[in-house]
């Protein structure tokens, strides 16, 4: 077989497992969203069977013999970038999904997929030995995978190489105990500030339907092609790209709190916007996603901190806003909303956190998912621990476990993933610091609600590239330097000394 053979077949089967991909994603899509909840236990057998077909292919002796050869050295030199990328992420999937055995990887996927509905259930009931069982379970294969994938210092370094390339305990403990000490220290001087937002108006009821109709307004406004994805409801707000003409994004609404839904789908919007801008041509091949979690929660943040909280923003967009709700806002100053938008004060539910304390709430989970992975942790030790952790993070005790450790989803299907968000943070604001050199006039754009050429810079330098550089590469390109931490401190520093009037 030629190369020219060998790389044509090599793309089929790279073609055929991306269509499978995406008709995973489309089954999770409507597990999460619209299937009966009757249908759901016999639709996550047929999860497992699909995730068992694509672990087949994935680390197939098809695959085997495209890689040895396609990344041999002298043939690999001479492709394309987009190809070299390809088989970049290629073998690293095959280097490391042909260490787990099939059995238990597809006992996995059926797990994870029924532990989503379980989940559901047991947040709804405030009961946690509904989920216990199934959790502990997860916490067991993850502690096989770790094992399996291979680690030099902490098996968590392992489950964290999945999601953040490069990233380990010893880089994140660093970065993390800088970062809350920081943190803790700015919160401290909030918290002696005299001044407090105005928040009387948050108590109102805002109707769900005028909710919902001024979400669909802000797609478009934001960059998000309508045409190309859709917005719908579920416990718990997420993005999925089914295909780069097919993301969708949702939201759930509090009637007791318009600053839910809208900054949720802000964010939401930033993870569909990265996808929906990546090169056409990179579809039905690896390259098609984004280049790391952490960069994909960087747009996320972007948009929904950077945009989305800023008074440039909401000078263009209130009065909208005021027209959907005239009673419950018609009263209320834009600066009186916006400043709402950024109170600082801690709180118990992760996604509904201030952009402060946010990290707090990352960095308590890597602490517990840490110690899970050491084995020092199991399920029923959780509902304690989190109580503990929040408590010393963040001053509260949680009432429930709706609102402690049964909040988040993510640990139905994976773990390593929390970090992802902190580095986002981190990623986020040094492009911000880069867009804003290149736009001096950046909060005039926003104001006139042009935004436009910021989108255009983002596409080029973050959302068309796809996978087709690491992150490290990708953020360096972007920024000219390596991730520099000191941006996100000095952005807290400057917005937090100016909203609560700090010395």
């Amino acid at each position: 077989m030629t190369i020219e053979q060998t790389l044509l077949s090599y793309k089929e089967l790279e073609q055929r497992i991306c269509h499978l991909n995406s008709i995973s994603s489309l089954v999770h899509w409507d597990m999460e969203t619209t299937s009966p909840k009757l249908g759901l236990p016999y639709m996550s057998e047929a999860v497992g069977t699909l995730a068992l077909e694509i672990f087949r292919l994935t680390t197939s002796d098809e695959m085997k013999e495209y890689l040895g050869i396609l990344t041999a050295q002298g043939t690999y030199e001479q492709l394309d970038q987009a190809t070299q990328a390809s088989l970049r992420e290629a073998k690293r999937q095959y280097d490391q999904t042909k260490k787990i055995p099939e059995a238990l990887y597809k006992e996995y996927s059926i797990l994870t997929a029924n532990a989503q509905r379980i989940w559901q259930e047991a947040k709804a009931k405030n009961e946690f030995s509904l989920f216990e069982p199934s959790l502990q379970r997860i916490i067991e294969i993850n502690r096989e995978f770790a094992n399996y994938y291979g680690y030099e210092e902490h098996p968590y370094d392992a489950l964290l190489d999945q999601f953040e390339p490069g990233y380990t305990v010893k880089v994140l403990d660093e970065l993390f105990n800088n970062l809350r000490t920081k943190t803790l220290d700015l919160l401290h001087r909030i918290q002696q500030s005299s001044y407090r937002p105005e928040t009387g108006f948050l108590s109102k009821t805002y109707p769900k339907a005028k909710q919902k109709e001024f979400c669909q307004s802000l797609l478009h406004k934001l960059g998000y092609q309508t045409d190309a994805g859709l917005l719908a409801e579920s416990a718990h707000p997420f993005a999925t790209g089914i295909s780069l003409q097919n993301v969708r994004i949702t939201t759930n609404y509090h009637e007791d709190d318009i600053r839910s839904a809208v900054t949720s789908v802000i964010h939401e919007l930033g993870h569909a916007v990265y996808e929906q801008n990546i090169l056409k041509e990179y579809e039905g091949t690896f390259v098609r996603d984004g280049a790391s979690m952490g960069i994909h929660e960087s747009q996320s943040r972007f948009f929904e901190n950077m945009i989305g909280r800023s008074e440039a923003f909401w000078q263009h967009l209130y009065p909208a806003l005021q027209e959907q709700f005239p009673d419950e806002l018609g009263s209320v100053s834009m600066e009186q909303f916006q400043r709402s938008l950024n109170i600082v004060e801690p709180s118990l539910i992760r996604i509904e956190a201030d952009e402060l304390t946010y990290n707090l709430h990352i960095m308590l989970r890597y602490e517990l998912e840490k110690a899970m992975m050491a084995g020092e942790l199991n399920a029923k030790d959780l509902p304690q621990a989190w109580n503990q952790k929040v408590e010393e993070y963040l001053g509260l005790v949680p009432p429930t476990d709706t609102v402690g450790v049964l909040q988040d989803i993510h640990w139905c299907f994976a773990i390593g993933y929390f970090p992802s968000y902190t580095l986002g943070n981190l990623y986020s604001a040094q492009l911000y610091q880069k867009v804003r050199k290149e736009f001096p006039h950046f909060d005039q754009l926003v104001v006139e609600g042009n935004l436009q050429p910021i989108l255009d810079w983002l596409h080029t330098h973050i959302h068309q590239h796809g996978k087709l550089y690491t992150p490290s590469e990708l953020i360096e390109r972007a920024t000219g330097e390596k991730l520099n931490a000191e941006y996100l401190v000095r952005y807290f520093d400057d917005k937090f000394t100016r909203i609560y009037h700090l010395s």
